[in-house]
């Protein structure tokens, strides 16, 4: 995890966010960073924050740890927030949706190793 966390760039483009507790330690995370866009039809133009991997889910955690990112975003200058969540995760769909999140497409990813 440290060497991940080192190379992904300049904190001006990114954080990472970090819930804990006395009693657990380390309960939850996620990673947000920003991200220039070229389309701007959906998103309007300028920055759009990206919310990757998941955090705690029990009482609220996820929730907090959302709503700091979507701040860090605004103070960073972002107009927005998108989410991708895997087709198959319904409780984390209505989890975004009850926190103001639209559902706006639907796609296949793909990878391939270098």
């Amino acid at each position: 995890m440290r060497e991940r966390l080192r190379g992904i760039g300049p904190a001006s483009q990114h954080a990472v966010l970090v819930a804990e507790t006395p009693e657990e330690g380390v309960i939850g995370w996620l990673h947000v960073s920003r991200e220039p866009l070229l389309k701007w039809r959906i998103r309007r133009r300028g920055e759009w924050a990206r919310r990757s991997r998941r955090a705690a889910k029990r009482r609220g955690r996820e929730r907090r740890l959302l709503a700091a990112a979507e701040e860090w975003a605004r103070k960073h200058g972002c107009k927005g927030m998108s989410v991708r969540s895997n087709v198959i995760r319904e409780r984390a769909h209505k989890f975004y949706e009850r926190n103001g999140y639209e559902h706006y497409k639907t796609q296949k990813s793909f990878r391939k190793p270098l």
